[in-house]
């Protein structure tokens, strides 16, 4: 799961980072609240953490913002501002926790897990294309009878084909996907898990194929599908 932490204190921001990464969520930066709608706009987050103290807008401005436009995105504030009325604002203006700075790691990391579980949706545990079937309760793929091992980020790298089968994904919106605002970096590595995943699948006679359609993007779908020009750009999702 991959979250947003919008802090200005560098320092502070790295060392909830690295703590969050222990617990099991990889985690961008951002310093402004410019930045942090920039990010959130090319990126899909599990959720956000939010200090109300930003150099170029109120935290609060931001998060009325964050809320209108992506209503069940998670919101946890971390803030130097303790009375009972700063509660009050920041929980009236859309955030799903509030958590008073200093605090702890451990605290930090089990409210998060506490609203991603609030907002899971259990119809959507269960992916399947063909017989290709992903378990995110569990984190388990099975190909037709038999269950694969695959590491983690190809294992969210195929949630997200999946999730999207029978539309054209951008290599550039798969990319911001798995590895995050700074993904540009790591564009190569892409090709390598797609590489892995197409030959688990041929490998494990999966009966779904995943094709490279020239100019546009990345493209998930049952084998017995006929996929033409016209009908993938018609699919593209951005």
């Amino acid at each position: 799961m991959r979250i947003l932490i919008v802090e200005d204190n560098s320092d502070f921001s790295s060392l909830v980072a690295a703590n969050l990464a222990r617990a099991g969520f990889d985690a961008d930066q951002v310093s402004t609240a410019a930045d942090a709608q920039k990010a959130v706009a090319s990126v899909d987050y599990s959720a956000v953490v939010l200090d109300l103290g930003l150099p170029d807008d109120e935290g609060i401005d931001l998060l009325r913002t964050l809320r209108s436009s992506t209503h069940t995105l998670p919101i946890i504030v971390t803030t130097a501002r303790d009375s009972l009325d700063d509660r009050v604002v920041g929980l009236q203006s859309g955030a799903d926790d509030y958590l008073v700075k200093p605090f702890a790691m451990d605290e930090l990391a089990a409210r998060l897990h506490a609203v991603l579980r609030r907002v899971d949706q259990p119809a959507e545990q269960m992916l399947q294309v063909g017989n290709v079937v992903l378990d995110l309760g569990n984190r388990l793929l099975k190909i037709g009878d038999e269950i694969q091992s695959l590491p983690a980020r190809e294992l969210e790298l195929l949630e997200l084909l999946l999730r999207n089968q029978g539309h054209v994904i951008k290599r550039e919106a798969l990319v911001n996907q798995i590895f995050g605002k700074h993904g540009q970096q790591s564009a190569g590595a892409l090709d390598v898990y797609l590489c892995r995943l197409r030959k688990l699948f041929s490998d494990a006679k999966a009966t779904v194929r995943i094709d490279n359609i020239h100019g546009l993007g990345f493209l998930l779908s049952d084998a017995s599908e006929t996929i033409t020009p016209v009908a993938a750009a018609r699919s593209l999702h951005s």
